[in-house]
């Protein structure tokens, strides 16, 4: 019993997190509209230049610095 709450709980660590959902700005309020489309873009960007990160195979160590500077290089266009 106690290995199996062991494997249970290392499952549970290793397992990665289910990532954020896109907002869909046409199932919002209307008075809230233009915030999800905000939103939406924003996580448009970060969905791509985590898969920019993840083609460039970056390392965990140097992901944050990448995902910002490439964030910032997208915000300026």
């Amino acid at each position: 019993m106690k290995y199996f709450a062991l494997a249970l709980v290392s499952i549970a660590i290793v397992t990665p997190a289910p990532a954020q959902k896109l907002v869909d700005p046409a199932s919002v309020a209307p008075e809230f509209r233009e915030a999800a489309e905000k939103r939406r873009a924003e996580q448009v960007r970060q969905r791509d230049c985590a898969q920019k990160a993840d083609a460039e195979k970056i390392v965990p160590r140097e992901r944050t610095a990448f995902l910002i500077h490439c964030l910032e290089s997208a915000e300026a266009k």
